[in-house]
């Protein structure tokens, strides 16, 4: 069960030059079989996991790219940053002016007398300061209603997409030996689709013997609700690694032929998808597939001569 998305990943060559190394290379090794290979891989990718929940989250400081997805969110930051910087200029001004103050104070009559001159120059010039900060304190609200007004705007523009366009969730069972399609059970609930509603479907589709099951890291399959599934169907779930949709090429290839139907495909609902759908299903398993052990078979051939055997 797997989405794609379609991002290309290059590496960088190691300096040290130490080969690589990766849990899919058990899969490597001749001596092994395909259930005790699964096992491995399974334990190196939970180790990994936990490791990723203990990484340090990038503070608001260091995670600043979201800004620069949009022109208007970006040049707000840029202004609130500029003031925070003309504030503290500010404040270090008023602290000098104090401080000048005070020490002008202190000196004898006939020294301020001497000094009368420079004191009422910079006297002149905090004056003029303080004007300008004046003038930087009354442009600020107006400044402040023009933004929430864009920001409101923005937010209105996307409520009103956001109801003519209906996302739309679909999970992607396959079987990995008979490469199978099992299922695409379509959820209208989009990206508010609930954990609840995946482990109900997955309990329909999921075959008995089911022994490994092979997904992405996405949120729904690190629930309590589907550890929950795998303990009373008494399967073991292999998360892929992220970035690594090879990992779980089957269903990242599946994914991609299902794109590849849809384009020259229409519909206006959710039930209208679940009708293509239906109709994809036998479509795919009945032809022949050349990934297979006997290139030439289709997939429902092939699982036929599986079970005779």
């Amino acid at each position: 069960m797997s989405g794609s998305s379609g991002r290309l990943v290059v590496e960088h060559i190691r300096e040290d030059g130490k080969e690589p190394h990766w849990p899919g290379q058990v899969f490597a090794e001749g001596d092994l079989d395909y259930e005790e290979a699964m096992r491995q891989y399974s334990e190196a990718t939970r180790e990994r996991l936990v490791h990723l929940k203990t990484m340090k989250t990038p503070t608001p400081e260091e995670d600043t790219r979201w800004r620069q997805g949009n022109e208007g969110q970006a040049e707000w930051y840029r202004i609130r940053q500029q003031r925070k910087q003309e504030d503290r200029d500010w404040k270090t001004a008023k602290a000098e002016r104090y401080m000048a103050r005070q020490a002008f104070r202190a000196l004898s009559r006939a020294e301020r007398q001497r000094q009368q001159d420079s004191w009422q120059a910079a006297d002149q010039a905090w004056r003029k300061l303080r004007v300008q900060r004046q003038e930087i304190l009354r442009a600020r609200p107006p400044e402040n209603k023009a933004w929430h007004q864009r920001n409101r705007e923005l937010k209105e523009g996307s409520t009103d997409a956001a109801e003519i366009r209906t996302w739309i969730a679909v999970l992607v069972v396959t079987d990995n030996c008979t490469r199978q399609c099992l299922g695409l059970p379509v959820f209208r609930t989009g990206p508010k689709l609930t954990s609840q509603e995946l482990v109900s479907a997955l309990r329909t589709l999921l075959p008995g013997e089911l022994k490994f099951l092979i997904s992405d890291q996405g949120a729904h399959f690190r629930t309590k609700a589907f550890a929950l599934l795998a303990q009373e169907c008494d399967f073991i779930h292999i998360p892929v690694y992220r970035h690594r949709p090879e990992s779980n090429g089957i269903a990242e290839r599946f994914v991609l032929t299902l794109k590849q139907w849809l384009r020259s495909k229409s519909w206006l609902a959710g039930g209208d998808l679940t009708t293509l759908l239906a109709e994809f299903i036998p479509e795919y398993n009945d032809r022949p597939h050349q990934g297979l052990a006997i290139p030439g078979l289709s997939p429902d051939e092939f699982a036929n001569r599986i079970w005779l055997m």
